[in-house]
């Protein structure tokens, strides 16, 4: 007889740290296809659905004018010489299915989330969107009306405003992390650039697939059937191919008068960052979230807690891939915007001064683990990190090296960061009010 020992519920059970986990990424199986193009796959999850990712180096970083890029991308399901915009959508829609198109930097993607029994119904299609849409004029007329009253929409927000401005004053307006569109952009827009830039970046472009979810079988030969026969290309390190030179503005303190009766400023305080090959990248990753990577962060315990300055404060690392950047975001009132920005100024000189303690550090790793334990939650998810390890072309210990990092980083080493590159006179201020 087994005896079974009975739950003392007087007594709370023992309290693991997030840092105490063990975390690992599960791994993908890779094909290549007849043409080169490489297939990533990840066979996981309950659930009858898939997701698959075509990654195209078709971003701005290709185009020689001004707004092609996003425009060709936008276009893709908007008619082929068999379909209009409208069957097309309704082809998709019929099966329950959702196909997205996403215009990056360096990338754009086209998105397709179904469920796993009417993948082969649907692949045929994206097959004819990358082989023959015909961008109709109509369309890109009608696309390029919607895309200017958008703008003129957007361009009343000081928000908005500002997180135009900043990128273009750290890397330049003329390069493709600072580029940003003005309304005559869309008048210039004509069919034939968008029809060379498809041929180009799409029909004969460089390409990386993934796929995951509940994979059905036989859908590496429906994958082959559709896509290895066509004119597509390799994908990976594409963008180093084509050099922008950066080129940031000479002044770093800039005001904006955007809305002259408005009460909230929008800012942004920036600097330039090396990518995710520099050794500091990772360890970079830790101290912007002590500085202001969650809501526990010095930032917002200082600006929005304590002073009441703003709802949010926040600072990321840019995800790009060929540079980064370092930037803190904030909304707050016109009166206090000053005020706010010396309070951030505060912080930076309070990391340089003095190393964090264990407890702040033990915090600021729980969160960052429990992040990432989110992130492997399921298929979708999974492959999200395993495209963001590819198309910087990095490898699985790149992952693993970064856990390593959150759980032995010492204040020290984040001391002797934040004196490396959290000194004020290196970041564009930008305030639009």
């Amino acid at each position: 007889m087994t005896v079974q020992t009975m739950l003392n519920r007087k007594k709370a059970p023992k309290i693991i740290d997030a840092v105490e986990f063990h975390l690992a990424l599960p791994p993908y199986q890779k094909y290549t296809l007849k043409n080169g193009v490489e297939l990533y796959t990840i066979n996981l999850g309950t659930q009858d659905t898939l997701m698959l990712n075509w990654v195209f180096f078709a971003g701005n970083w290709y185009e020689e004018k001004n707004l092609v890029a996003a425009t060709t991308n936008y276009l893709l399901k908007n008619g082929t010489s068999k379909k209009n915009a409208f069957t097309i959508n309704e082809h998709f829609e019929y099966y329950g299915a959702y196909l997205n198109r996403h215009c990056q930097n360096e990338t754009a993607e086209i998105s397709l989330h179904c469920l796993t029994k009417h993948v082969n119904e649907l692949l045929p299609v994206v097959s004819e969107l990358i082989t023959d849409s015909v961008f109709p004029q109509e369309e890109l007329e009608t696309y390029k009306r919607n895309m200017q009253q958008r703008l003129q929409v957007n361009l009343k927000k000081n928000d908005f405003v500002a997180g135009r401005l900043i990128e273009a004053y750290l890397f330049g307006k003329d390069h493709p992390y600072g580029r940003y569109s003005e309304l005559q952009d869309y008048d210039l827009l004509q069919q034939g650039e968008i029809k060379d830039f498809y041929k180009n970046n799409y029909q004969n472009g460089r390409c990386i697939i993934f796929a995951a979810g509940k994979l059905p079988d036989g859908l590496i030969k429906e994958i082959e059937n559709h896509f290895g026969s066509l004119p597509l290309h390799p994908g990976k390190n594409a963008a180093g191919n084509i050099e922008h030179k950066i080129s940031p503005a000479a002044e770093k303190k800039y005001k904006v008068i955007n809305d002259p009766n408005g009460v909230q400023g929008a800012i942004r305080i920036g600097r330039s960052f090396p990518n995710r090959h520099h050794p500091d990248f990772q360890k970079m990753q830790v101290l912007n979230n002590v500085f202001g990577g969650f809501f526990g962060s010095r930032l917002m315990a200082n600006i929005r807690e304590d002073k009441g300055y703003t709802y949010g404060i926040y600072s990321y690392l840019l995800n790009q891939i060929q540079e980064s950047g370092l930037l803190i975001s904030t909304e707050a009132g016109v009166e206090v915007s000053d005020a706010t920005i010396a309070e951030v100024y505060k912080e930076m000189k309070s990391l340089r001064d003095e190393p964090i303690g264990e407890e702040e550090l033990q915090t600021t790793r729980n969160f960052m683990i429990g992040t990432i334990l989110g992130d492997l939650d399921g298929p979708f998810h999974v492959a999200g990190r395993w495209k963001s390890i590819v198309l910087n072309n990095l490898d699985e210990n790149y992952f693993y090296k970064g856990i390593n990092t959150i759980k032995t980083i010492t204040p020290q080493e984040l001391h002797a960061l934040a004196n490396k590159y959290l000194n004020p006179e290196d970041f564009y201020e930008l305030v639009v009010v």
